[in-house]
C-alpha cells in the first residue's frame, strides 16, 4: 500500500463532484442559479465546520476528563501528539455503552477527541492506543475540512435540484439543452443521487487514510486490526443511543448505525468502508512494517 493514495483518490472524489455541481448548475439554474446554490452550501457548512467539536460534543454527551480521572488516557495521546508535533487535543468521554470513538475539531489546535464508557471496558491500552491514533489521525489529515468541501459541494447540487422543481430551471427546461427532456430527471433525482455516493467514497477514503496514517503513527497495524474487530462485533450488539444520528454516524471509527452498514450496492451509501476490509488491509501493513511490543492493559 502506497502511502498517500488514499488522499489522491479523495481529492479526484471530490473534484468530481465539483464538475458534477457545475454541470447540473448550469442544466436547471444556470450561473446565477448554480451560485447562489453555492453560496447557501458554503455558509452552512461553514458554520457545521467551525462549530463541529461542539455539535459532536453536546449530542454524545462526551464530558470533559482530568488527567488525575485517566492518566493512561491521558498519557497515549500525549505520546502520540508529541511523536507528530501537534497540540495536545481536549479529551473527553461519552457515558454511551457502545464502544466507538471520534475526533473533531477544526485544525489540531482545536482539537478533541473522545472516547466511549463501552470503549474502555473492551479493549486493551496497546488496542486502545491503535484507536487513538486513528482518531489524532483525521485531526492531522484535516477530515472535518474535507468533508465539509464535500458536503458543501453534496448540498449545492441538491439544493439546485429542488430549484428546478420549485422556480424551474432555466436550462433543464430548454429545449436546446443537450438532454433535452431528460434535464429534469437529471436535476431530480440522478444528481442528488450521485451526489450522495461520491460524498460516502470520500468519507470512506478518510477512514481508510486514517487507518493507514494511525497504523504508521502507532507503529502497531495489529492493535488497531484487534481493536477493530472487537468494536464491529459489539456494536452490532449494542444499539447507539437516540442522539446518535446518521448524520454523525461518519465522526466514529465504526459505524454506530448498524441498520446502516451496507453490503454490496447499499455499501454505496455507507461512511464506513466493511470492516473486514479495513483489517484485511491492516494485516498487509502489518508484515510490511511490523507491530509494536505489547503494551499493558488499561487500568
Amino acid at each position: 500500500m502506497q502511502p498517500g493514495i488514499n488522499r489522491m483518490k479523495t481529492w479526484i472524489l471530490i473534484a468530481a463532484m465539483g464538475g458534477l455541481f457545475v454541470l447540473i448548475g448550469q442544466l436547471v439554474g444556470g450561473t446565477g442559479g448554480a451560485t447562489t446554490a453555492i453560496v447557501i452550501a458554503i455558509a452552512f457548512n461553514f458554520a457545521m465546520y467551525w462549530y463541529s467539536d461542539k455539535i459532536a460534543i453536546a449530542t454524545t454527551r462526551s464530558k470533559p476528563v482530568s488527567e488525575q480521572e485517566m492518566p493512561a488516557y491521558y498519557r497515549i495521546v500525549r505520546e502520540l501528539a508529541t511523536d507528530r508535533g501537534i497540540p495536545m487535543p481536549r479529551l473527553y468521554v461519552s457515558e454511551m455503552m457502545q464502544p466507538n470513538a471520534f475526533a473533531t475539531g477544526r485544525s489540531p489546535s482545536h482539537a478533541s477527541v473522545s472516547v466511549t464508557r463501552g470503549i474502555l471496558q473492551i479493549l486493551d491500552e496497546r488496542e486502545l492506543r491503535g484507536v487513538l491514533a486513528h482518531e489524532l489521525s483525521h485531526v492531522m489529515n484535516r477530515d472535518i475540512l474535507i468533508s465539509s468541501v464535500a458536503a458543501a459541494i453534496g448540498m449545492s447540487i441538491t439544493f439546485l435540484a429542488r430549484f428546478a422543481l420549485f422556480f424551474g430551471g432555466g436550462n433543464g427546461r430548454d429545449r436546446s439543452s443537450p438532454f433535452g427532456p431528460f434535464a429534469f430527471l437529471i436535476s431530480w433525482i440522478l444528481a442528488p443521487l450521485a451526489a450522495a455516493v461520491i460524498q460516502m467514497a470520500v468519507s470512506r477514503s478518510r477512514e481508510y487514510q486514517a487507518d493507514e496514517s494511525g497504523a504508521y503513527l502507532s507503529h502497531d497495524p495489529e492493535a488497531l486490526a484487534s481493536a477493530l474487530r472487537k468494536l464491529d462485533a459489539a456494536s452490532r450488539r449494542i444499539p447507539a443511543p437516540a442522539t446518535v444520528s446518521p448524520a454523525t454516524a461518519h465522526l466514529f471509527i465504526v459505524n454506530p448505525m448498524a441498520s446502516l452498514r451496507g453490503r454490496g450496492m447499499s455499501g454505496l451509501f455507507s461512511t464506513h468502508p466493511p470492516t473486514e476490509q479495513r483489517i484485511a488491509r491492516l494485516e498487509v501493513m502489518a508484515r510490511q512494517i511490523g507491530s509494536g511490543p505489547p503494551r499493558p492493559d488499561l487500568v
